[in-house]
């Protein structure tokens, strides 16, 4: 079939409204006053997406949220670490002025200060996790909270949903958030059990259209939270799947999580309530009374630790900012473990600088990851990092999903966010900041221990055109994975 040419007219009136498209959509992203490069990578992008942009940017694009922090509720969880406050007064007059200087940085841009815990456990694996966290919530007496990103109706989902339910038949208060997206496999038949027994269930950005007027469809709740009786907390990346579980699957991925036991624990509560707040649209003042036993009075502890949060309500980016701090701060040496690394420019120059003054850069990323854009993107940074004199590391065993950072002796991060734009900008995202060794040297060793399990990049390795070209190509979408 010979499709008739287009005359004058219709040519000069497509090229019009092309041309109108493209100043309209153009106008629009500007005025969200974002990054530059991300700004233009979204104008370039959908520059070839005739009128569908609008739809695409309409979705997709980004937008500020209003999340309000729940000052009452901060208030007293403040009020309640009065004795953390005197307990690391000492401490920080020995801390290095680098340490103090971070712990400033992320309660200025969260407002979550230092706190401190009895006990930090770093848990690796799924089902060491999983076991910690089944023995926390069979001992919990008053109430169990959980935010998860992937919650999934297989064996590991349904024997938590199980236990769950048997605990809320036993008078304790259960409330679980799921990500609307990220857990779209539970249904209501699955929640029928804990539905009946009193659990409380509440989804994350509704999925459905004509839930907002603008969808939220890109802004996910990417926390794994877990808090029993306001004592216990829980956070790293382990998601509640069987994918995270070697006794259930061989290849499951390969992931951390942290156990927090004491006062810290009050900012994963209010974490967990405002994000709780805010998805079921509760006003948490009827829970006046509860909150005696969400936010109990603990003794402080010896261990100086700081729940940092960060989303797109906020455009402090806090983690990253931290993430950053933190590298800048390293004397000796600064070790990164993420599944997805897509650095900005701050984060990129961070890690070269800290590498061309000496320090001993390490990162580790899995060889391949469950998305081939993001490795290519990441490939694409490796030749820059490695003639900085950063090592560069490939885990080879399984799909590595670990997001910790160690820094010297005395500074290591373990928590929800990965290395990239989207976990930095677009998600809601937690990490726990544990100053001291009690967290840096099982981390430390747990990063040689992946080590041996991983193939070091070399910079004159063998790489052919068309592998380069589509790392490259990758690259350009950065501001956008």
């Amino acid at each position: 079939m010979i499709l008739p040419e287009l005359s004058h007219e219709w040519k000069t009136g497509l090229s019009l409204a092309w041309s109108g498209y493209i100043a309209v959509l153009s106008v629009w992203i500007v005025m969200q006053k974002r990054a530059p490069v991300s700004t233009m990578s979204w104008i370039l992008s959908l520059a070839l997406l005739p009128f569908a942009g609008f739809v695409v940017y309409y979705f997709l694009g980004p937008q500020r949220l209003k999340k309000q922090r729940l000052k009452r509720l901060r208030s007293r969880a403040g009020a309640s670490a009065q004795a953390d406050v005197a307990r690391l007064r000492d401490a920080a007059q020995n801390a290095p002025p680098a340490l103090q200087q971070m712990a400033k940085l992320g309660t200025a841009t969260c407002g979550l200060p230092v706190s401190s815990a009895v006990d930090v456990e770093l848990l690796s694996g799924g089902a060491r996790t999983f076991d910690a966290i089944f023995e926390a919530v069979r001992a919990a007496r008053n109430h169990i909270h959980l935010e998860y990103y992937i919650f999934e109706p297989d064996r590991i989902g349904t024997a938590l949903r199980d236990l769950l339910t048997e605990r809320a038949k036993e008078g304790v208060k259960v409330r679980l958030l799921i990500d609307a997206l990220g857990s779209k496999r539970i249904g209501r038949k699955f929640m029928a059990p804990m539905l009946e027994a009193g659990v409380e269930v509440a989804l994350f950005h509704d999925t459905k259209i004509g839930r907002r007027l603008r969808p939220v469809t890109n802004y996910r709740t990417h926390r794994k939270i877990v808090v029993c009786d306001g004592r216990v907390g829980f956070t790293g990346g382990v998601n509640i799947t069987d994918e995270e579980d070697k006794r259930t699957n061989p290849d499951a991925y390969h992931d951390v999580h942290l156990r927090i036991e004491g006062s810290a624990v009050r900012w994963l509560q209010t974490t967990f309530l405002e994000d709780w707040a805010y998805a079921t649209g509760e006003n948490l003042r009827g829970l006046d009374d509860a909150l005696n036993a969400m936010l109990p009075q603990l003794e402080a502890g010896d261990i100086p630790v700081q729940i940092v949060t960060s989303g797109p309500d906020s455009p402090m980016e806090a983690i990253h900012r931290m993430h950053v701090e933190a590298i800048h701060s390293a004397t000796h040496r600064a070790w990164l473990t993420t599944p997805y690394f897509v650095p900005g420019e701050p984060a990129l120059m961070a890690l070269t600088s800290a590498a061309l003054r000496g320090v001993d850069v390490r990162l580790l990323v899995p060889r391949r990851s469950d998305s081939a854009i993001v490795s290519a993107a990441a490939r694409s940074y490796f030749d820059e990092l490695i003639a900085a004199g950063v090592k560069v590391w490939e885990y080879k065993a399984r799909m590595l999903h670990s997001k910790t950072l160690v820094v010297d002796d005395h500074c290591a991060m373990i928590g929800t966010a990965n290395f990239d734009n989207r976990s930095f900008r677009l998600n809601f995202e937690v990490c726990a900041v544990v100053y001291g060794p009690e967290l840096s040297r099982p981390l430390a060793t747990q990063f040689e221990t992946d080590l041996h399990s991983s193939g070091a990049v070399r910079a004159n390795r063998r790489q052919g055109f068309w592998r380069r070209l589509g790392d490259a190509i990758a690259r350009l979408f950065s501001p956008l994975l």
